[in-house]
């Protein structure tokens, strides 16, 4: 190789590496822009949340206008799952027994309505905080509002037994009085120190 040629290969590997790192911290900057600006200026295309009907234990029909007027929290998951799910909702669950009787809803909505009826979700979530409501419905309900939510869930590979795993996000989306999407609330945090802000949104 010519040395002109040499010389200017590690040029070029560097300009290139430039110009990648530039498009990714353009991507980030341009999700961080999303986040942080209010629902009322997001792009309509982009919003979170929205309509959606769902089943919970007693038969009763759960939507986002029942919920209108306070704000509540929404996790995606199934009762089968090994960890995730049952950790977050604890977690949930502890922040929500510091606010006392200002607790605010928590749908607990499954990915799984082949396995998880309404009764199945009612029954999961008596062990975590009354305020967790369990949620499921016919599989298009359940798909619809995945879609509402910007949600990703995905039945994994089958067992010889039939038992079989749900890939999914794992995001507490904050709604507020009007159902419009706040932000994806941090639950690792302390309790005392989450439930004070959510007290802020009553």
């Amino acid at each position: 190789m010519p040395e002109a040629e040499a010389d200017n290969a590690p040029r070029s590997r560097a300009f290139a590496i430039r110009i990648v790192a530039t498009l990714v911290a353009v991507a980030l900057v341009g999700f961080a822009a999303f986040i942080l600006t209010s629902p009322s200026e997001r792009p309509r295309g982009a919003l979170i949340g929205g309509a959606f009907a769902l089943e919970d234990g007693a038969g009763k029909t759960v939507s986002d206008q029942t919920l209108r007027g306070r704000p509540f929290l929404v996790y995606f998951g199934y009762t089968h799952c090994p960890d995730v799910c049952p950790t977050e909702l604890a977690r949930i669950s502890d922040i929500l027994g510091r606010m006392g009787d200002k607790s605010i809803p928590t749908l607990f909505i499954t990915v799984d309505p082949e396995r998880d009826t309404p009764k199945v979700m009612q029954d999961y979530v008596s062990s975590f905080n009354p305020a967790v409501i369990g949620l499921s419905g016919s599989p298009q309900a359940v798909e619809a509002t995945e879609k509402t939510f910007r949600v990703f869930a995905r039945k994994g590979q089958p067992q010889p037994d039939g038992d079989y795993s749900m890939d999914h996000s794992s995001i507490v989306y904050l709604m507020d009085k009007n159902g419009a999407f706040v932000e994806a609330f941090n639950v690792e945090r302390a309790p005392d120190e989450a439930a004070k802000e959510l007290e802020k949104y009553l």
